[in-house]
C-alpha cells in the first residue's frame, strides 16, 4: 500500500506557534520550525542560534508541520497547476469561540509587506519620541515602523510593532534602525533587508556592523535633518 503523506505548511507567526504543538502530538510529528529552504518533499533547511547556524532536517513524518520564514522565499506568480479542493468545516468543538476580527483600518504599511521599515530602539528615550519615526515613515512613503523587544517590553508602542526573533521576521528593500544597540535577538529578524542603514551615537555598537550605511549621529538632530531633505 502507497504511504500519504502530508506537509502543513505555515508561516513563522505567534499563530502558528500556538497552534501547531497543540495539533502535532495527535499525529506523532516533530515540529519543523523557521525554514529558510526546501530541498525536497522531506529535506529542509531551517535557521538556528538567531540565524547563526543552519540545520539540514530530514523529516519521515507521515504528517509534517512546517513553519517557514517567508523572507527566505522569492513571490511567485499567478497560476499553478495544484488542484484546489474545498472542505466544508466541521461544527464547533465547544472548546473556542470565534469573537471578532481587529482590522487595523489605520491606512499604515503593514511590517511583512513594506518597502521601507524605520525601526526604534532605547535610545528613542521614550514611547512620545515614535511620533519622529511616524512622521518620517510618512514623508517616506509605503513605510512601516518597527521596534525592538525592550521598547516593546517597556511599553512604548504596541507588540505588533516588534521586530526579530521572537516578533516580525522582516526584509524591505530598505531598513533604517535609529537608536538601538543590533542585539542579535533583532538582527535575526531584518538581517535579509537588502539594504541597511542606521543611526546612533555609539560607533561601536553590532548595529554598524550589519550595515551598508551607518550615520554616527544623534538621533534627535539627524531624524529632523533627514526629514527636511526629503
Amino acid at each position: 500500500m502507497r504511504r500519504v503523506t502530508l506537509t502543513l505548511f505555515h508561516l513563522t507567526t505567534h499563530l502558528a506557534r500556538v497552534s501547531f504543538p497543540e495539533w502535532q502530538p495527535k499525529f506523532g510529528s516533530m515540529p519543523i520550525a523557521d525554514v529558510i529552504s526546501i530541498e525536497d518533499e522531506s529535506t529542509f533547511v531551517r535557521s538556528s542560534y538567531a540565524g547563526n547556524a543552519l540545520q539540514k532536517v530530514k523529516s519521515t513524518d507521515s504528517v509534517k508541520f512546517v513553519t517557514i520564514r517567508p523572507t527566505s522565499f522569492d513571490k511567485v506568480g499567478a497560476g499553478g497547476s495544484a488542484a484546489v479542493e474545498e472542505i466544508a468545516p466541521a461544527g464547533e468543538s465547544g472548546l473556542s469561540k470565534w469573537i471578532a476580527d481587529e482590522v487595523d483600518t489605520s491606512g499604515k504599511p503593514d511590517l511583512g509587506s513594506a518597502r521601507v521599515v524605520i525601526s526604534g530602539g532605547r535610545g528613542l528615550k521614550n514611547g512620545d519620541n515614535f511620533k519622529m519615526l511616524y512622521d518620517l515613515a510618512d514623508k517616506i512613503g509605503n513605510c512601516a515602523v518597527g521596534a525592538t523587544r525592550a521598547v516593546v517590553d517597556s511599553n512604548w508602542v504596541a507588540n505588533d510593532l516588534q521586530v526579530g526573533q521572537t516578533g516580525k521576521i522582516v526584509a524591505p528593500e530598505l531598513y533604517i534602525a535609529v537608536g538601538l544597540s543590533g542585539a542579535i535577538q533583532h538582527l535575526a529578524g531584518m538581517k535579509d533587508s537588502k539594504v541597511i542603514c542606521c543611526v546612533n551615537t555609539d560607533g561601536e555598537a553590532p548595529i554598524f556592523s550589519v550595515s551598508d550605511y551607518g550615520l554616527e549621529a544623534d538621533l534627535f538632530q539627524a531624524l529632523p535633518e533627514i526629514q527636511n531633505s526629503l
